[in-house]
């Protein structure tokens, strides 16, 4: 076996590069208790996204320096503009079906709306970027997710669910199908409910179709409220890999 060779930034963050073999990266971050949530990357090419996702990572990115910065000189151009963080959460929100919550409330208010899913993806990913910004949805970062969806046999599979109220798409998000994971990335919602009802119909939706349980990313209060726990990255990627590779 080849020998791992890692690569770290002066900030002890991992560097990773087309190529590498993630699998054991990871297990090297597990093994030594790297405490850093992110890695960093520069390569954007849709192929080694991809390898992110199906090693477990929740793909991110930022502007590698805050537009307008530098002072012009020649070459400046050629310079890396963003910079890609696969980010293998210290703490993970996961869904287990068994304890997915419905309100009273979401469940009178579901009549009112149709879930569909993976229809008008790129709607949905410019809804996303247009209420959240592109902080951290970055242009080349999703452009990456756009062309990963047009890969013959692409071990991961960008997907949409929208919720509809009279013909109106009202809510949505997009994440990462692998295997039998879905994996949240952003979403937003139009009218108030209309979240909530995507949340759940989509939680309904995962389950009914034998996905193994919802990864939401990072934790927050209303998805504990949904019934999510969080994992450490061992629990997390155990799971994960159980559930990528049936």
């Amino acid at each position: 076996m080849k020998a791992l060779c890692p690569r770290y930034t002066r900030s002890g963050h991992l560097f990773f590069r087309p190529g590498d073999d993630l699998d054991r990266l990871v297990d090297l971050m597990l093994r030594t208790g790297y405490q850093e949530e992110f890695c960093l990357a520069l390569d954007f090419d849709p192929f080694f996204l991809a390898d992110l996702m199906a090693a477990g990572f929740l793909v991110m990115s930022a502007p590698l320096s805050p537009a307008g910065e530098g002072d012009g000189g020649p070459g400046q151009e050629d310079l890396p503009q963003f910079l890609l963080l696969p980010k293998l959460h210290l703490a993970r929100s996961v869904l287990f079906w068994d304890d997915l919550r419905e309100t009273k409330s979401a469940r009178r208010m579901i009549r009112r709306y149709e879930l569909r899913y993976n229809n008008d993806f790129d709607l949905v990913l410019e809804n996303c970027v247009r209420t959240h910004g592109d902080g951290w949805l970055t242009a080349p970062l999703c452009e990456s997710i756009r062309q990963i969806r047009k890969i013959p046999g692409c071990p991961v599979r960008p997907v949409s669910f929208g919720v509809y109220r009279d013909g109106e798409l009202k809510a949505g998000e997009f994440g990462i199908e692998a295997g039998r994971v879905y994996t949240s990335y952003s979403g937003y919602h139009g009218e108030d409910s209309a979240g909530t009802v995507q949340m759940l119909l989509t939680g309904r939706y995962l389950r009914d179709q034998g996905f193994a349980f919802w990864d939401l990313g990072m934790p927050l209060e209303y998805k504990e409220r949904l019934g999510a726990k969080n994992l450490n990255p061992a629990e997390f990627v155990g799971l994960f890999r159980g559930a990528v590779a049936v």
